[in-house]
């Protein structure tokens, strides 16, 4: 399969797989792996869809989560994570690795809400309970049935 069939298959993957599957790595250095929900999926939330397409890193992967959640706890020891995205029905999925930031930016983080996220971060996004992430990945595994191709981003 041509490298530029295998990006495009995966950036299909990402706007429609059901979850966005990240591990990180726990103090003891285990993988720690959970589903997540994926904001890139364009049925589920259609309201980031034009975002995404804007952006310069079409492969930049956004993730919401918990302040004081262990997640975090294990990129402020260790920034490397890995997401993973699938199709189990057809046997392809694609993973992406790289070292995950914190966003900082309030703004940004404005963009990347939704009002029913209130009930995981009651404050809004000002909760001091809501971090954003951002993966830029810097390599991605393609996985299709008995195949796999490596590339770098």
């Amino acid at each position: 399969m041509e490298l530029e069939e295998v990006k495009k298959q995966s950036l299909e993957l990402i706007e429609t797989s059901k979850a966005a599957y990240l591990t990180t790595i726990d103090p003891d250095g285990f993988p720690i792996t959970r589903a997540m929900f994926n904001l890139r999926n364009k049925e589920q939330f259609p309201e980031f869809f034009e975002f995404f397409q804007k952006q310069e890193n079409k492969f930049a992967i956004y993730i919401g989560t918990n302040t004081s959640s262990s997640k975090v706890a294990h990129i402020k020891n260790n920034p490397k994570i890995s997401v993973y995205y699938c199709d189990p029905d057809d046997f392809k999925g694609v993973m992406f690795g790289g070292s995950v930031e914190i966003v900082e930016d309030q703004d940004f983080k404005n963009i990347i809400w939704l009002d029913w996220w209130t009930r995981y971060y009651v404050k809004g996004p000002k909760d001091p309970d809501y971090t954003l992430l951002v993966l830029n990945p810097k390599y991605a595994r393609f996985y299709f049935k008995l195949n796999l191709v490596n590339f770098e981003l």
